[in-house]
């Protein structure tokens, strides 16, 4: 299980730390954003931007220190819930958002943000389950190698999915 628990820290902090990094790059379009997303009076826009980077940062760093793991994983679940609470209900209202999740593409949050932000809650919530321990290094190379592939497929959803729509 601490195979388990090794993947799922590192497709957490890949995920987060590219996600973190890339709003920080384009912080002032990630900041506009927001009130699509979730509808806000202005003077919250930032707090909540700086909040949401801040945590996505914190919880990348928190799951990768053992002693930790636990706290970043649950940090993980809690914002994925967040995540996914705010593409619900903008899907519900029928508007569209922008996600801007991995940096500055305007594409539409979607069903398929749902669907990858509840894996990811998964993940998360079986990284906290998972009993930690000293995984052999050779083993814990594989998992941590496993949960860079998923996070880098994870990441690169919105691309994999244009190149499906275009040859359908």
């Amino acid at each position: 299980m601490e195979y388990l628990r090794a993947a799922c820290a590192a497709l957490v902090a890949v995920v987060f730390a590219v996600s973190s990094v890339s709003k920080l790059r384009d912080f002032r379009g990630f900041a506009r954003s927001v009130p699509a997303l979730v509808p806000m009076p202005a003077y919250a826009v930032l707090p909540v931007s700086v909040a949401v980077v801040g945590a996505e940062a914190g919880a990348a760093v928190l799951v990768v220190v053992p002693a930790t793991a636990t706290a970043g994983f649950l940090l993980a679940s809690l914002l994925l819930l967040a995540f996914a609470a705010a593409i619900g209900t903008a899907l519900r209202r029928g508007r569209p958002a922008a996600c801007r999740c991995f940096g500055a593409a305007d594409t539409p949050v979607g069903p398929r943000h749902l669907a990858r932000n509840t894996l990811l809650l998964c993940f998360a919530v079986l990284g906290a389950l998972a009993p930690g321990g000293l995984p052999s290094v050779a083993g814990a190379a594989v998992a941590v190698a496993a949960g860079g592939v998923a996070a880098v497929l994870v990441i690169a959803m919105d691309d994999i999915a244009v190149v499906f729509a275009r040859s359908s």
